[in-house]
């Protein structure tokens, strides 16, 4: 079964808390208002949205997002069960104070802090907290958090060979970090800024003497330290169900010596969403993921499948390598007393370079699910998703939908 997690974007949370950096951004993104923690804005209630693109902001009163409607903030919460072949089982517990960055800003999406924990019963335990603001009338987006986590998971080895095979290799890692990212709005609804990550981290074998040729040495402590760049775009009017609109998001970090990195390599992922409504309670979700990586990358640093629900049906970590590619289709019923349904379908790859994909190594994706709205008025639903995949079956929940 693969993991069961919470949700980073509308696109997000996820099976497996990836190990070092990604571990990090996942462990962050646990309390992330882009997750449930976060609350949703109507087109109508953002001037921003309402513009034709390349068009300035008006200057008249911005009109009052309706969603800060309590000045004084609100407080949310919710366990997540985990069950997962890298992790173990075991729960997540998320925790987040919703508030208006300024009583006076009626336009900037509300603001959060927040924490989350994680425990399984293979001993993985991490925490993180952190916040993500916005502010200035929604000019500016800041996230910053602290993650640290001591996780046991299974390697399989890089390449498509090494997924196929399926043997494992137990890993212990800790993780100890920092992340830091600032957007500005600049033009066509588009956000634009720096990022930077610096972390510790150390590999151990999880049986003593055991080593692996794919593998950084072991028993020794290796710094993580990039500086990036984030671009971001949404359209969308709901981020926690969305009918209509496409979302962007286009980041590129660069680890380097330079910074005190103990590895230089450079990663870039890039997610396109869009969404089309066929009727009141009919949408097509499309999605679109690819993930590059440069320099000498350790495997953590390269393209994991299974990460981000990219795609639903494989254990996260089974399939690694520099290049990833996956396109998956939704179709979403809404159904009468909070219920509904969805099916989906979806195919990747991985491989040491894009030229490198062929049709046999392709890796198919279907299944379904049933979904329960918990909040009506922002429409986010408790998902549970059952996917086949090439090799495994997996068994999945999370709050808000995949992608």
């Amino acid at each position: 079964m693969s993991g069961i997690g919470t949700q980073a974007s509308n696109r997000n949370s996820h099976s497996m808390l990836r190990c070092s950096t990604v571990c990090l951004v996942l462990l962050i993104k646990m309390w992330s208002a882009e997750s449930l923690l976060a609350e949703n804005r109507s087109p109508n209630d953002d001037p921003v949205a309402t513009q034709k693109d390349g068009e300035q902001p008006s200057k008249s009163t911005p009109k009052k997002n309706q969603t800060q409607g309590n000045d004084h903030g609100t407080l949310v919460g919710a366990p997540i069960p985990i069950s997962s072949p890298a992790i173990g089982s075991g729960i997540a517990l998320i925790g987040g104070y919703i508030f208006p960055f300024s009583k006076k800003d009626t336009t900037s999406p509300p603001s959060i802090i927040g924490g989350g924990a994680l425990f399984t019963d293979n001993g993985s335990r991490g925490f993180v907290a952190g916040s993500e603001l916005y502010f200035n009338e929604n000019r500016y987006h800041v996230i910053a958090g602290y993650a640290r986590a001591n996780l046991n998971y299974s390697f399989y080895g890089t390449g498509n060979a090494a997924g196929n095979a399926g043997i494992r290799f137990g890993l212990k890692q800790s993780i100890n970090g920092a992340f830091v990212q600032g957007t500005r709005r600049l033009f066509w609804r588009t956000f634009i800024g720096p990022r930077i990550i610096f972390a510790k981290s150390t590999l151990a074998a999880q049986h003593f003497g055991e080593q692996h040729p794919e593998l950084p040495p072991l028993d020794v402590g290796f710094n993580l330290r990039s500086l990036g760049l984030k671009v971001e775009r949404e359209t969308a009017s709901n981020r926690f169900y969305p009918t209509n609109g496409t979302s962007t998001q286009l980041s590129a970090d660069f680890f380097s010596d330079v910074l005190g990195s103990t590895f230089t390599y450079q990663t870039y992922n890039l997610t396109l969403n869009a969404y089309q409504s066929l009727g009141k309670d009919h949408v097509l979700a499309y999605n679109v993921y690819a993930c590059a990586t440069g320099g000498q990358a350790p495997f953590f640093g390269q393209c994991i499948f299974g990460i981000k629900n990219e795609l639903r049906g494989y254990p996260a970590g089974r399939y690694i390598d520099r290049d990833l590619l996956a396109l998956q289709m939704e179709y979403r019923l809404s159904l009468p007393r909070r219920f509904g349904v969805v099916a989906f379908a979806g195919v990747g790859e991985v491989g040491p370079s894009f030229w490198d994909f062929n049709r046999h190594d392709l890796l198919p994706s279907f299944g379904f699910g049933p979904r329960f709205q918990l909040s009506k008025q922002h429409h986010v639903n408790l998902r549970v998703d059952f996917a086949q995949g090439k090799n495994d079956r997996t068994f999945s929940m999370g709050l808000g939908e995949s992608f």
